[in-house]
Formats: structure tokens, C-alpha cells, sequence
């Protein structure tokens, strides 16, 4: 895997930098409107924003790079994020906020895919699996670790956006002085909805519910425990948790569904993320126990994306597999986008805890859909299965970081 990830180390060390700095914004922004006395549907509102910005970058983002290039527009997409970031410490108005937070997402959809389509074109056939695996634990290991930068709020209250928007500006250094050359990113053509729905059902609903319920926690997960009585650390801590949790278990989670039914694998994380949700909701208090559930609410939420696109592809033609998977990551950020309100209306009549208790209802109806699954189709047969493959849920170009990329190509006359 070292000799794989050592041509584009650059590329990952300026991912993790940025996500380092940039990773933990939501988590910082959320506590801040708390603190001042937001309600709940305003920061989920805030929190939408972002999500917002993130899809409509992923569209429009491509064309800008091919007029431009990777250089200029990775720079210039982390100067203004930079900016930005730095913005927040100036004044504190949730409609500025709001704004800040949309373009903050137009950025980082930016950012991704200069990113994922430089890594694309220097990954291949026989090392893509690796480079992609170096950029997963770039990609989350930096959001981890940059959620301790909550911590220096308790220095000054400007601290974290200061120290975040310097990550951000250092992470431009590793890939404008790069000598690695920058192709045209492809344009991230996606499958229409009603196509991806007729060839998998259970995928195109698990992975918006998926993007509906990660919404809702990255939102209002720092609201939740802050109202628990945690203090800064101990609500970075949490974060960081679900986080690690989300990256510890994809992987024995995907070589499990290469072995079984993968439907049954999905219905048996949706079962175990509606309990681990359930049980943070009633428990809710501090304590080792909810953080234990954490770990397993994230290592099981995190899975059900790869686990769905991993369904879905088991269901098309090799040629048709990228565009599924970047269909699959604009269904997910849809449902990223409605989860903030839609959590904060939960927390807004049951407290809290409502955040939990949505979340344990998003997992039970899909879990419900996908018992009806089983019972209208049969299942791939397990040597039809396509190996499972954790992915990102960024933009549609890091369907082309998929390592059966290479085969789809192939196939296509």
C-alpha cells in the first residue's frame, strides 16, 4: 500500500490538512448557535446550507475546473473556504452563517474533486484499491482529529476558526508545488433516479435515508450532547468517536456481504443501527456507555452508503456502475440536505433526544422496506456479488476512484 500511496502523497496530505481544519466546522458552528441561544431548526437550518452548497458544487464544479484547471481552481476554492472560515470569527449572525456555510460546501465540493479525479487519473488498475484506501483514512482521520480544535475555544473564542482557516491555507501547499500533472476531471455523469430505482430499489432508498440521518447528526449531534451537560472536549471526544467508529467497522462489514446475502448483511446494520440510535436516545446521559454506542452508531450508519452501492452495482452492467455510484453520492447529499431541518423538527417536540428517536426511525422504516425487498426479489447469487468497496460520500467524480473502474471502462464500446 506505501509504494501505491507515495506518487500521490501530496494529494493526501493536502486532503487531510483541509479536513483537518475544515472537518470540524459543522460541529463548531452548531455548538456556537447553541450557545447563543439558537433554536434547533435554525441550526439545522445553517446546517442545510452547507448541504446545499455541497451538492451544487458537485454540479457545477467540473465545468469550472476544465476552464480553468486543478491548480487554479484547488487554490482558489481554498482561498476563499480559507476566508471564509475566518469570517465567522468577525461577526456572528445566523443568516451570515448561513451563507458562510453554503459557500463553505460549494468549496468543498470544489476541493473534491480537483482531488478525486487527480488521484483517478494517477491510481492504477493494480494499485487504484490502495490509493483509495490512503484516501479514506486521509479523508477521515483528518475530520477525527480536527474536531480537538474545538477544545481552543476555551483560549479565546476566535482560536478554532483562526487555527482552521491556517490548516485550510497550508493545505494548498502540497498540490500547487506538486509536479504530479492535473488531467481534465470527468464530468461525473450520473443515472437518472427513476433508471437507478428499477435496477435497486433497497440501494436508492437505503443510501438517501443514509444521507437523511448523517445529516441530522452531523447538525445537531454536537447540540445533543452539549444539552447533556458535555463540555468541549467531551463533545469533540464524541464526535471523533463516531467518526473512528464509522471507519473501523466498513471494512468487516463489506467483507461480510461478500460472503452472504448482501440484503441480509444491510437489514442486520439497519437493525443494529436502529438499536444503537434507540438506546443513545433512552439512555441519554454521560457516561462510558454512550460512547461505546457512539462507536457502534457510527460503524454502522457509516457502512449502510458503501453497503447500498455495492446492492445497487450487483444489479447493472460493469459500464453502467460509475455513473450509478455518482447517481447514488447526489441521492445521499439530498438526503444530507433534509436531514438538519428534519432532525431539528424531532428535537424541536421530543428534546434532545428527538434527534435519536428520528434517526431510530429513519433506520426502522428502511428496514421495514427492506424486509419487503427480500420478500419481492430474489437475491444475486453470491458469485454475481461484485466486491464490496468502501467509498466516499463526497462528489460523483470519486465513483471513478472505485478500483472496478478500470473493468466499466473496458466494457464500454
Amino acid at each position: 500500500m506505501l509504494t501505491a500511496i507515495l506518487p500521490v502523497r501530496s494529494l493526501l496530505l493536502a486532503i487531510f490538512m483541509l479536513m483537518a481544519g475544515g472537518g470540524f466546522l459543522s460541529t463548531l458552528v452548531s455548538v456556537r448557535l447553541e450557545r447563543a441561544g439558537s433554536s434547533a431548526v435554525f441550526i439545522g437550518l445553517v446546517a442545510t446550507a452547507y448541504f446545499a452548497g455541497l451538492v451544487a458544487g458537485s454540479l457545477r464544479v467540473p465545468q469550472l475546473v476544465r476552464r480553468v484547471g486543478h491548480i487554479r481552481a484547488f487554490a482558489a476554492f481554498v482561498a476563499l473556504l480559507s476566508a471564509s472560515t475566518l469570517t465567522y470569527a468577525i461577526h456572528r449572525d445566523p443568516l451570515l452563517w448561513g451563507a458562510l456555510r453554503f459557500i463553505d460546501g460549494l468549496c468543498v465540493a470544489g476541493v473534491f474533486v480537483c482531488l478525486e479525479s487527480w488521484l483517478n487519473e494517477r491510481a492504477e488498475g493494480a494499485t487504484r484499491g490502495s490509493v483509495l484506501a490512503g484516501y479514506m483514512i486521509a479523508l477521515y482521520s483528518g475530520q477525527a482529529v480536527g474536531q480537538f480544535l474545538l477544545n481552543l475555544s476555551e483560549t479565546k473564542p476566535s482560536m478554532p476558526f483562526l487555527v482552521a482557516s491556517i490548516l485550510i491555507s497550508l493545505s494548498a501547499i502540497p498540490v500547487v508545488l506538486t509536479r504530479i500533472s492535473a488531467p481534465l476531471p470527468d464530468d461525473g455523469a450520473a443515472l437518472p433516479v427513476r433508471d437507478l430505482y428499477a435496477a435497486s430499489p433497497l440501494g436508492i432508498v437505503g443510501a438517501t435515508i443514509t444521507g437523511l440521518m448523517l445529516g441530522a447528526f452531523y447538525a445537531l449531534g454536537p447540540v445533543f450532547v452539549r444539552r447533556l451537560g458535555m463540555d468541549l472536549s467531551a463533545t469533540a471526544l464524541f464526535m471523533s468517536v463516531v467518526i473512528l467508529g464509522g471507519v473501523a467497522l466498513q471494512w468487516p462489514l463489506g467483507r461480510l456481504s461478500d460472503r452472504f446475502d448482501r440484503r441480509k448483511v444491510i437489514v442486520g446494520v439497519l437493525a443494529g443501527a436502529l438499536l444503537a440510535s434507540l438506546g443513545i436516545a433512552v439512555l441519554a446521559s454521560q457516561g462510558p456507555a454512550l460512547f461505546a454506542l457512539a462507536a457502534l452508531f457510527g460503524g454502522l450508519s457509516f457502512a449502510l452508503y458503501p453497503l447500498c452501492v455495492a446492492h445497487t452495482n450487483d444489479h447493472l452492467a460493469p459500464a453502467q456502475r460509475v455513473a450509478a455510484t455518482g447517481g447514488l453520492v447526489l441521492l445521499y447529499s439530498a438526503g444530507a440536505a433534509a436531514g438538519p431541518m428534519a432532525g431539528a423538527a424531532a428535537v424541536t417536540v421530543a428534546g434532545p433526544a428527538g434527534l435519536f428517536f428520528f434517526i431510530a426511525l429513519c433506520a426502522g422504516g428502511t428496514l421495514v422496506f427492506a424486509f419487503w425487498r427480500q420478500l419481492r426479489a430474489l437475491p444475486v447469487p453470491l458469485d454475481q456479488q461484485q466486491n464490496y468497496q468502501v467509498l466516499p460520500r463526497t462528489t460523483p467524480v470519486a465513483a471513478t476512484l472505485d478500483p472496478r473502474a478500470d473493468e466499466e471502462l473496458e466494457e464500454k464500446p
